[in-house]
């Protein structure tokens, strides 16, 4: 197993099922009373960047059921790249924590923590990928359906870094992966091309289109995410003008497959890009998905830290 969880397109199929294996194992230990203190005296730094309820709270509880214990870093207090060099944070970290947790705008942030430091480098968000929110997803999506061979993903909006860590994780376990977007709003041409192959060895079909009424026909999962996401704030008035024909809406449910759910990484803005009446509905697993962070990131916790 690798040193560092940078992007799911590092992990091989049989890697990424076990980290959901493990998820769903240490999921099943927690309900029944309690996650055993396997990262006892273990402490993980978390870097953020950007503002985040998931991935702080679910980061810091996950530690703490494993025993161990998580140190809040505030933009203020670490200035990553201006006020130090992210080489010689990374080492001065090394010799304090067991792991580090980093929530960056640049992706090159956390490659170059993860070059520089002995300990293991958790990607926590990105503006290239968000992989542990993949992870997430998938396992609620497995928790679902019960496989993730085969099942037809289509995520609806802007391509975005939660778009690219689904298609390479849909990719890598065999779903069928679709998007459907404005023109402009492609997901970047490097992680398609990088996934088609992998796609092509696991069988999964990959559907580029602009028409959400064509994408979501026959969907397990209908996926969407912000119109504008944190670092865009100056484009959305012009995002809010091109993106109201892929609101995720009842009608637009209607047409995918009766047993779809719905995903979302959350924070949502209701009324744009997923309507209440979706969000609240009988198809939605937004807060199984939300909650699903929490011990999808304590397979990643035990699997990186355990024996550190």
């Amino acid at each position: 197993m690798h040193n560092d969880f940078l992007d799911i397109i590092d992990y091989t199929p049989e890697e990424l099922q076990s980290l959901l294996d493990l998820a769903a194992a240490l999921k099943k230990e927690y309900q029944a009373g309690g996650n055993q203190p396997v990262l006892k005296g273990k402490v993980l730094a978390m870097i953020f960047q950007k503002p985040s309820l998931r991935t702080r709270v679910s980061f810091e509880v996950g530690m703490h059921h494993l025993g161990g214990d998580a140190l809040y870093l505030s933009p203020n207090e670490i200035g990553l790249g201006k006020r130090e060099s992210i080489a010689d944070i990374a080492r001065v970290l090394e010799g304090y924590v067991h792991g580090i947790m980093a929530r960056v705008f640049e992706h090159e942030h956390v490659l170059e923590l993860a070059k520089w430091a002995k300990i293991p480098v958790i990607n926590g968000l990105s503006d290239y990928s968000h992989p542990c929110q993949a992870l997430a997803d998938m396992l609620t999506i497995f928790e679902k359906f019960g496989t993730t061979k085969g099942l037809n993903v289509t995520y609806v909006g802007d391509g975005n870094n939660v778009a690219v860590s689904l298609m390479q994780i849909c990719a890598k376990l065999g779903s069928n992966f679709t998007i459907a977007n404005p023109v402009d709003y492609d997901m970047p041409a490097e992680a398609i091309e990088t996934v088609k192959p992998i796609a092509a060895a696991s069988g999964a079909k990959l559907s580029f289109l602009r028409d959400p009424h064509e994408a979501v026909r026959n969907a397990h999962v209908i996926y969407t995410d912000t119109w504008t996401s944190m670092g865009q704030e100056e484009e959305s008035a012009k995002r809010e003008a091109v993106f109201p024909p892929y609101q995720v809406n009842r009608q637009l449910v209607s047409e995918a497959r009766e047993d779809v759910i719905v995903l979302h990484c959350l924070p949502a803005h209701r009324g744009q890009e997923i309507t209440d009446e979706v969000a609240d509905g009988p198809h939605s697993a937004l807060f199984p998905e939300a909650h699903n962070r929490l011990h999808a990131q304590k397979a990643v916790l035990y699997t990186l830290l355990k024996d550190k």
